[in-house]
């Protein structure tokens, strides 16, 4: 139904990188359980996720080893021997979420800006990056290894759109966890739901613009088209 009221004008997209972009989180959940088995920690996998899914990987170990003051030199240490195995595990198999690269070259011929806003360090973003060869680079990429808080804050998001030098109220994100649409209301932006590994429902909020399983799905609905653009 038309309201009657434009909708904002849409000047950039600012996608997470893991669950969004590449359909990844399982595997990060394996390398996370093998992470605290090793440790010796006393949480079910559903658990680890829960703790750790949309903030930095200081952060993440700090939570599961239940020590706020762990020094960075040895969380971070324990975050890159996990996302090693992440990558070993993973590397094989890597695909996008179905339709994403096509969505974003789309979304080029459309004028929009494209950000990355991630959790995750530069190892994974530059893994993800070689592996799915990007028809053009994204013009910035926020990480969660640069000294910025985690999701559900916004940092994150903020920082990306300050980079592509875009208001956060022209930006939309493409978020597949709770805390990654939190992150995006803090921000002042609106958000998509890409539904890999939480439903609709658990993804929906005021500012939640869409929801779909994939990105054919934003395709074949002309999502694009029925934004408002600068001319």
């Amino acid at each position: 139904m038309n309201s009657g009221v434009t909708p904002a004008l849409t000047q950039a997209l600012i996608f997470d990188m893991d669950g969004t972009m590449v359909d990844s989180m399982p595997h990060h959940a394996q390398s996370w359980l093998a992470f605290g088995k090793k440790h010796k920690l006393n949480l079910s996998l559903d658990e680890m996720m829960q703790r750790t899914t949309g903030r930095n990987g200081l952060e993440c170990v700090r939570v599961l080893l239940d020590d706020p003051s762990l020094d960075e030199s040895t969380a971070w240490a324990m975050v890159h021997e996990k996302e090693i195995l992440y990558r070993e595990m993973y590397g094989p198999i890597l695909k996008e979420v179905a339709g994403f690269k096509q969505f974003m070259t789309q979304a080029r011929t459309h004028g929009l800006k494209i950000g990355v806003g991630t959790a995750g360090d530069i190892h994974n973003v530059n893994f993800v990056l070689q592996h799915l060869q990007l028809p053009t680079e994204p013009d910035a990429i926020a990480r969660g290894d640069e000294g910025l808080t985690g999701k559900p804050t916004p940092a994150i998001f903020l920082e990306a759109a300050k980079r592509i030098k875009i208001p956060a109220e022209n930006c939309i994100v493409f978020e597949d966890a709770p805390f990654g649409i939190e992150a995006a209301r803090r921000a002042g932006m609106r958000a998509v739901a890409i539904c890999t590994g939480h439903s609709a429902h658990e993804l929906a909020g005021p500012h939640v613009i869409a929801a779909a399983a994939n990105y054919h799905e934003l395709l074949e609905s002309n999502f694009l088209e029925n934004l408002n653009v600068a001319a």
